[in-house]
């Protein structure tokens, strides 16, 4: 159940990453360019990301993909340097992934527990 949240997150932060790169290179093109980057750079970065969060899907099935999709969740709250938009797009996508990385290991402990009971007759779940 976690895989399953956790994909879920990721593929929707796909389009969002995509949009806010839209909209950090649009206002940069005005601006000349946040921290004096070329204007080309945040579709260079938003792509960058979207590659990791496409990468890191099917990578679920292993513990270490979880601590690479935490990392993306730092990086997307770190974009708010570029659009203090994305520091609120970074904190809901961060308490998203919170939560389904919570709620996910609790279903996936509960099932484990159901399993196991069903294994052995007679033994109750703990």
């Amino acid at each position: 159940m976690r895989e399953s949240l956790a994909s879920i997150v990721l593929t929707f932060e796909i389009v969002v990453v995509f949009l806010a790169a839209l909209v950090i290179w649009g206002l940069s093109r005005e601006d000349g360019g946040a921290f004096g980057l070329p204007t080309w750079a945040p579709l260079a970065a938003g792509g960058v990301v979207i590659l990791g969060l496409v990468v890191t899907i099917p990578l679920l099935r292993y513990e270490w993909a979880y601590v690479l999709g935490w990392a993306l969740q730092v990086l997307l709250l770190a974009s708010g340097l570029l659009n203090p938009a994305m520091f609120v797009v970074g904190a809901l996508f961060g308490g998203m992934w919170a939560y389904c990385m919570i709620v996910g290991a609790r279903i996936d402990r509960a099932r484990e527990a159901a399993a196991a009971a069903d294994a052995e007759p007679g033994k109750e779940p703990e």
